[in-house]
């Protein structure tokens, strides 16, 4: 029993908890605290010991209301007041830093497998090809591998505590390091230039086109943004209804992918990049990326509530499989980072957006540059479309190893 149940108090301690951390480490007396531990890291960490201790419950319907309406609702506004040429501007390193993260999913899962097989039951490879498909795009990639192999039930269970001990740890560790990207890029003499340059041009931006906000100006935001995030909402819905037997018949494997979430995160990039050439992308001068990403702070606390500390004891075996697997994927964007002088962002976000995906990667993203939320988005959605292909071709090799 939780000290917490109803929704909306669920709901107003994780909005107390964004304002709790944001007004703390703005006073001067929390600066040195701050320059060690990010803010957005504790928006992360607080929910996660509230709900392990009893205080939240990990589940809850106030997460999936921000899931299904906040998220949209931010991301909607972040793209389409995002300067969409200038994130291109980043280049091809982004892209190669993703594709390196896949490939290390794709590696680490037969090794990992084949160091610790004695100790796991035969059909494990199954459940680790389902694994492989969350790991490279999300949770449709992972129903995905898990109807394309015929994983059991009884393999899943131990598999989604693995998918979320580990991943959620990942994700806490990234935004731990984002005050750390400093050092890192110097000891790796990465070239910032590009990276630092579209984040001032980004910054710049907003802060040049916010000009003495209305309440007429706020209402007009939250009208767009959740107009598209209901909008978009519906149409996912349909367009997954009128898709999915046909894809079933021709491509199994592929329609799993297409959920009605994925469907929804394609939409609202795609309408919302389309708007950031239009006059909505003026905006800004209502302070509507402010509101986009309180909003994704906001759904970022429940991400956190998710986390059970407690399942790290539930499946060791798996869980050491899972460690090994993680720490080859970051070993190949590491290596990749060493080879093309990549900043520790595109590592970070890389890897978040393969083993999260889209849904989180811009977390990970405005806590390590401000303004470069959308960056993370599309290099999830990029997840998405890969995931499918690189996780059967995993499942092959976990099945040659097993």
């Amino acid at each position: 029993m939780t000290v917490l149940e109803e929704p909306m108090a669920v709901f107003t301690f994780c909005a107390a908890t964004c304002g709790a951390v944001f007004w703390v480490s703005g006073q001067s007396w929390a600066k040195g605290f701050f320059r060690i531990v990010p803010s957005i890291a504790l928006l992360y960490y607080l929910p996660t010991f509230a709900s392990s201790l009893g205080f939240i419950p990990s589940n809850s319907a106030a997460y999936d209301w921000m899931r299904d309406y906040l998220l949209p609702f931010s991301l909607f506004i972040l793209m389409i007041t995002t300067d969409i040429p200038a994130v291109l501007r980043i280049g091809p390193r982004a892209l190669i830093m993703m594709l390196l993260g896949t490939a290390g999913v794709v590696v680490g899962g037969p090794i990992s497998l084949l160091l610790f097989s004695q100790w796991l039951p035969p059909d494990a490879w199954k459940g680790l090809a389902a694994l492989s498909g969350s790991w490279i795009g999300g949770g449709g990639n992972f129903a995905a591998l898990k109807e394309a192999v015929g994983a059991p039930d009884d393999i899943i269970g131990p598999i989604i505590i693995v998918d979320t001990v580990v991943a959620y740890t990942w994700m806490g560790v990234l935004l731990f390091l984002a005050n750390y990207q400093t050092v890192i890029d110097r000891w790796n003499n990465a070239s910032v230039e590009v990276l630092e340059d579209l984040n001032r041009r980004l910054k710049a931006f907003q802060e040049t086109q916010v000009g003495t906000i209305q309440l007429s100006d706020v209402l007009m935001v939250l009208a767009i943004g959740f107009g598209g995030a209901v909008g978009c909402q519906f149409l996912s819905s349909r367009i997954h209804d009128a898709t999915h037997l046909g894809l079933m018949e021709v491509a199994p494997s592929v329609a799993s992918i297409f959920s009605p979430f994925t469907w929804l995160v394609i939409l609202i990039s795609s309408l919302g990049i389309a708007l950031s050439f239009t006059p909505l992308h003026r905006i800004e001068r209502a302070g509507a990326s402010k509101l986009g990403y309180a909003a994704l702070y906001l759904f970022l606390t429940s991400i956190g509530a998710k986390a059970d500390l407690a399942g790290i004891l539930a499946a060791p075996v798996l869980l050491l499989v899972g460690i090994v697997w993680l720490a080859i994927h970051v070993a190949f964007l590491l290596i990749g980072a060493r080879l093309l002088r990549a900043p520790f962002f595109l590592v970070a976000v890389g890897s978040q957006a393969n083993i999260a995906g889209a849904a989180s990667a811009p977390i990970v993203a405005a806590a390590y540059y401000e303004a470069m939320a959308p960056v993370g988005l599309l290099m999830g959605v990029l997840g998405y479309l890969v995931g499918n292909y690189a996780g059967l071709f995993c499942a092959l090799l976990l099945r040659l190893v097993a």
